[in-house]
């Protein structure tokens, strides 16, 4: 009877160890996928401040100065 309680923990703690590291995987993989998504929103919004700069410096809609 021991031998088949011991074989049951076993069984679990295998089974333990791999749930552990597939979420270990996840964990790594969500943060790599946070970590580019970062760093696409601050370009994004760098080039929005740059275009709005740009367009602030020279107004499409402004009237030509013979109106």
């Amino acid at each position: 009877m021991n031998d088949e309680r011991i074989v049951d923990i076993e069984i679990k703690l295998t089974r333990q160890e791999d749930l552990l590291e597939t979420l270990n995987r996840t964990v790594y993989e969500q943060q790599r996928q946070i970590d580019e998504l970062e760093a696409l929103c601050s370009a994004l919004a760098r080039r929005v401040r740059e275009l709005t700069e740009a367009s602030q410096q020279n107004p499409v809609n402004e009237r030509p100065p013979h109106y």
